[in-house]
């Protein structure tokens, strides 16, 4: 077993982790960091749990310790399920000793960290070499894209490999667990929707096209067709709608999309890695799917399904459809510890 540690183990994606890797097989749980109220305490005392789910046992006795390298001691991977401005100061203290596997921001974009989605990009993993050479470190850091970014770009993948892409638009109705339990006022959100979530567009126009960039071994150099996104917070708990429309270079058929969502798989898929969906697209033929209360645990939470192919009639050589991903699994914690296991499995 490798031992694991979760850092900012109380918020919302930090107990994803917990409910996540509570039965793993490869990964056991043997330290948990919050803020400096909750160290000391066990963490049934200490977190207010959120999910669905129940606290599990393994973890109800665990002492909380301050998110420290010299207090989580004897972990091989951390999980950040930290905020950007702690996690730009807290993770590469980490990431000395030990892999840091991060949903945070802070890092994702630093040109020697791999921002990587295990089916679409597993190969700027070799910047970690780089990076430990650059910083001196023996661990290092390798962080997953946003949740928005994630469920898109997934499904983006195989279009452009195949495809010859010009631009996206993607219009999001997001989950307020996106924003952490305290993060949308209950009077902002209840017969409401938010045009507007701080910095979502630009890491959906920015890291979409890096994740899908050429590596040369060294760096990578980001796609270059259009990226547009508008984003939005909706009164959904969990599970991420995306509205996509995409202009081609050429004409494509409803099929055509729908054989490559079908043929779709990934390196995790040819691993069999323990988080990895069985699909990592599922289509839904039903006229009024997907939708988040129905399609978002997919496969555990970690499928991203999609529904409403057609023609966009309006625009030469242009598509459109739906998708739904959970945001807080294959958004979040999902991604990190999918990251993790790859690593685990190839390095």
């Amino acid at each position: 077993m490798v031992n694991v540690g979760i850092l900012g183990a109380t918020g919302m994606v930090g107990q994803r982790f917990i409910e996540l890797l509570a039965d793993h097989p490869k990964f056991e749980i043997t330290a948990l960091t919050a803020s400096a109220r909750s160290a000391g305490k066990r963490y049934e005392d200490a977190a207010i749990w959120y999910l669905d789910s129940s606290v599990p046992e393994s973890v109800k006795d665990i002492t909380v310790v301050d998110t420290d390298p010299k207090e989580a001691k004897d972990v091989d991977i951390v999980f950040s399920a930290l905020p950007a401005d702690t996690a730009a100061i807290v993770e590469p203290k980490f990431a000395k000793s030990c892999v840091v596997a991060s949903n945070a921001s802070a890092m994702r974009m630093e040109p020697d960290v791999p921002l990587v989605i295990p089916e679409v990009n597993p190969e700027h993993l070799d910047i970690i070499e780089t990076q430990q050479k650059n910083r001196g470190w023996d661990g290092f850091i390798v962080t997953n894209p946003n949740c928005s970014t994630i469920a898109l770009t997934i499904t983006l993948k195989p279009l452009y490999d195949q495809f010859n892409i010009k631009r996206v638009y993607v219009s999001t109705m997001q989950a307020v667990s996106g924003a952490g339990y305290n993060g949308v006022p209950s009077m902002a959100i209840v017969d409401n929707l938010v045009p507007f979530i701080g910095g979502e567009e630009d890491k959906m126009e920015t890291e979409t096209l890096h994740l899908l960039g050429d590596f040369d071994g060294e760096t990578v150099t980001p796609a270059t067709f259009g990226v547009s996104a508008s984003c939005h917070r909706v009164a959904v708990v969990d599970g991420h709608t995306e509205a996509v429309f995409i202009e081609f270079e050429d004409n494509l058929e409803v099929e055509d999309m729908k054989n490559s969502f079908n043929e779709f798989k990934g390196l995790p898929q040819k691993l069999d890695l323990y988080s990895a969906p069985k699909n990592p697209i599922v289509i839904r033929e039903e006229e009024n799917r997907p939708q988040p209360r129905m399609d978002r645990n997919t496969d555990n939470g970690m499928a991203v399904t999609v529904g409403r192919i057609r023609k966009d009639v309006a625009f030469e050589n242009s598509m459109r459809y739906v998708l739904v991903g959970h945001n807080t699994i294959r958004g979040a914690a999902g991604a990190s510890i999918l990251n993790a296991e790859l690593i685990s499995e190839i390095m």
